[in-house]
Parts: structure tokens; C-alpha cells; sequence
């Protein structure tokens, strides 16, 4: 895995980035690239220490994570001594390395990916992102809270900061694009629209954009078909009636032209006066898994494809809920402990890269068998990387390389999502609380 890294940051592409950044950064153990590959590392391990990152380097790192060795390298490859166990020389070099070197090798990285394991499976299937928004709990230090104000009710004030982000992984390989946050409360508060017409010059070209009611509003299809992004977006009941000028309908499909409403046009001052968006009305009547009662749903979209393939897109949007769950709960990103605004962006930048890492491994699993990339396990792929990894970096000749990829591959190959005769009954919806607790303070 740390080989594979290496292979999509070569070192041109890292000197490039650094000369950019005009910070002087010191030829030492923790170049750019091996601080960029611990971050990952981390992650890999589920939100490990930093303690965990330094073992990690000092069990052994191919030999071109230091294409130009400083002295102290040098001596470790030659005498055996072995640089210091203690963490504070990682978190310094975390530190200085400048953010805009992260959010390039973020975006570097995934856009190499996306070009090998990112294309549709079926051919003539479109390329198509899921969005949506969650929220990340941070550390409560006074620089967070500043930034990421807490909410607050009729109580008081909460505790932990909180940032919105806004996500979106690509439907075929579930590859995702480098998120975009900001402020989830207080006078700074962004929301998740505003946050997607930030980062949508980040999709790939003519990528389709894919998303529910929250998303389903005129800025956003606006700013997609302005971009040349084809959109499928839910719509509201209310706002879907003012397209159709009538009561919804089971079967409508019409051609309409979206134009901004008086509100659109005071949230949105900069649209100009012509601005509208031409596309299709579509309304069909289904019916939800769970057995609940049929209900219409409308979409908006823009997308040259049959109304049967429009439904069939957004039916999979359900998949970008899942892919929030793993990177919440298996790379333990839903509470990040940093304690600035600075290394809270790279750790969830690097965060997404070790999701993306993962992702391609089953996507070169997926075009070996045939097998969708949705259809592999990702917390026991990532689970056999975490293990392999060692054995891999520290093999001693391409011929144990080669050996040990195979023995990863056919583990993969054995990590397919179970197909159940019956579907499992679903659990009661419940809050369970966190059980957290915290420090009496003195007044």
C-alpha cells in the first residue's frame, strides 16, 4: 500500500507542489511525502495515535519515500541507527506541512484513481457523483470553537464544535472527491448548497450530479448546468408543483424551464436576470422497501436519458449513505481530536485518500471477477491492507512483492457482500446516547 502511494505521488509532482506552496521545508526523516503517507496510515489503522504513525515508519518504508536521504537516514540504512520512537518530531513536521500540498496530492491522487478503477462498469452508464451532507465533531479548544462555533438550544450552548461537509463519491467505484466544510452554527454557518457550489469545479468533466430534496433547489441545478453537469435532484412536493404549474400526478414527464423564485433571487443577489434552467419534470408513484405507504417522487433533471433510467440513478442514492458510514465509523472520522483549523483539514483530507486507497484495491478486485465494486466488503478489505501492509513494505525482493499482492488479491476476491435468501428483519429505531462524560469544572 505504501508503494502503491509512492507510486501516485512521484517526487517531480511533489517538488512541484512544494516549490508552489513557497515554504521552506527541511530535508529531513519526515519529508512531505512520508508526513502525507502517515496521515493515511493513520486513518488505514482507524484514527490511530501518532505513536502508531511513528512505528509505522520506524517498522520500515520503501527506500524511495526518501528519494534525496539526509544524513540521519543515511545512517539508518548503514549503521542501524534508527531514528527516535517519540512523537514529537511527526507532529511537528504535520504542522508545517503547508495545506495546499495536502489538498494537491488529495486531488492529484483521486483523479489518477478515478482514471483507473472510477469508470462504469456498463457501457454507455453515465458518470455519476451521490452528494450529501453530514456533520463532524471536533476537539473543544478555543481556535475550533471560534471557527466552528457549537449549536445551542433552550439549555445553553453545547459542548464540542461542530463543521458541516458536503461529500460526493462516485456511483460505479465509490471513489470520492476531497469534501468542502465549513461552519455548521453561529454567523459563519454555510449551508450545504452554498458548500457544493464551492467544491463542483472539483467533479470531473460532464459527471452527472445525483441528489435528494436538499440539494434539489434552483442554485444548485444552476450552477451544475452551467458547469456542463447533467443533473438528477429530487424535488420537494411544494417545489415540484410550482414546476408543473398543477397537483403531482403519477406519470408526468414534461419539459419545464426552472426559473428562480423571488427568495432564490435574495439568497442568490448574483444570478443574473436571465437565468434559468431547461430540463424535465418527472413524477412516478413507488414504493418504499420498508412497506410503508406509496408516495410520489418528483425529480428534476437535466440528464438526455429515458425516465426509467432517471428513477433507476437516483434509486442508488441510498449508496452515499453507507459510504458516510464508513468513513465515519470504520475510519473514525465522525470526531476528529486535533485541535486547529489547519489540521483538521488535513486529516480529513487524508482521511478520504486512505478511503480512496481502499476503494481502488476493490475496484482492481471488481475488474478481475466482474463483480461490482459495491459488491466487496470495505471494512475487511481495509482490514486485510492493515495486515498486509507491513509484510509488503518490508518484502525483500519483487518476487515476495508479487507473492504477498497475490495472497492480498485472493483475500479481497473473498471479501464479496453476502447474498441473503431473506432479507433480515430491521432493528427498532432508537437513540442510543454516547455515554460521554466530561470533567467537573470549578467555578
Amino acid at each position: 500500500m505504501a508503494s502503491q502511494f509512492r507510486k501516485l505521488l512521484p517526487v517531480p509532482f511533489i517538488d512541484q507542489i512544494q516549490a508552489e506552496s513557497e515554504v521552506e521545508l527541511h530535508n529531513g526523516v519526515y519529508t512531505p511525502l512520508v508526513v502525507l503517507w502517515l496521515l493515511v496510515a493513520q486513518r488505514i489503522h482507524g484514527g490511530a495515535s501518532m505513536e502508531t504513525a511513528v512505528l509505522e515508519l520506524l517498522l520500515g518504508l520503501p527506500d524511495s519515500f526518501w528519494p534525496r536521504p539526509c544524513k540521519r537516514i543515511r545512517d539508518w540504512r548503514e549503521h542501524g541507527k534508527t531514528p527516535s520512537s517519540h512523537t514529537g518530531a511527526y507532529n511537528q513536521a504535520r504542522k508545517a506541512l503547508p495545506l495546499s500540498m495536502v489538498e494537491k496530492s488529495c486531488d492529484h491522487i483521486f483523479q489518477q484513481l478515478m482514471a483507473q478503477v472510477g469508470r462504469s462498469a456498463s457501457e454507455g452508464e453515465p458518470t455519476a457523483f451521490l452528494l450529501d451532507g453530514s456533520s463532524v465533531r471536533l476537539a473543544h479548544t478555543p481556535e475550533l470553537c471560534k471557527t466552528f462555533p457549537p449549536g445551542s438550544n433552550q439549555y445553553g450552548e453545547a459542548h464540542w464544535p461542530v463543521l458541516r461537509v458536503v461529500v460526493a463519491h462516485d456511483l460505479h467505484s465509490g471513489l470520492a472527491m476531497r469534501p468542502q466544510w465549513g461552519a455548521m452554527y453561529g454567523n459563519q454557518a454555510v449551508s450545504e448548497q452554498a458548500l457544493l457550489e464551492a467544491a463542483i469545479d472539483r467533479l470531473p468533466p460532464a459527471a452527472t450530479v445525483i441528489g435528494d430534496a436538499n440539494f434539489g433547489v434552483f442554485s444548485v441545478a444552476y450552477t451544475a448546468t452551467q458547469r456542463q453537469h447533467p443533473v438528477v435532484l429530487r424535488l420537494t412536493p411544494d417545489r415540484a408543483r410550482r414546476l408543473a404549474g398543477e397537483a403531482l400526478y403519477d406519470g408526468i414527464d414534461r419539459a419545464v424551464t426552472w426559473t428562480p423564485t423571488r427568495m432564490d433571487r435574495k439568497s442568490h443577489p448574483e444570478l443574473p436576470e436571465e437565468a434559468c434552467v431547461p430540463g424535465r419534470l418527472l413524477v412516478r408513484e413507488v414504493q418504499p422497501d420498508n412497506g410503508v405507504a406509496p408516495f410520489l417522487l418528483a425529480l428534476f433533471t437535466t440528464y438526455p436519458s429515458s425516465a426509467n433510467q432517471c428513477f433507476r440513478l437516483y434509486g442508488k442514492r441510498w449508496m452515499i449513505e453507507t459510504d458516510l458510514r464508513t468513513l465515519k465509523t470504520t475510519l473514525h472520522l465522525d470526531q476528529l481530536t486535533c485541535s486547529t483549523p489547519d489540521m483538521v483539514a488535513k486529516e480529513i483530507d487524508m482521511g478520504i485518500v486512505a478511503y480512496n486507497l481502499v476503494r481502488a484495491l476493490i475496484g482492481l478486485a471488481s475488474q478481475q471477477s466482474g463483480i461490482p465494486p459495491r459488491g466487496y466488503r470495505f471494512t475487511k478489505v481495509r482490514l486485510i491492507l492493515q495486515t498486509f501492509a507491513p509484510a509488503l513494505a518490508n518484502a525483500p525482493n519483487p518476487q515476495a512483492t508479487q507473492r504477498i499482492l497475490d495472497q492480498i488479491m485472493t483475500y479481497v476476491q473473498q471479501s464479496k457482500q453476502p447474498q441473503r435468501r431473506r432479507k433480515r428483519p430491521a432493528y427498532p429505531r432508537q437513540v442510543w446516547n454516547r455515554g460521554d462524560h466530561f470533567p467537573t469544572r470549578s467555578k
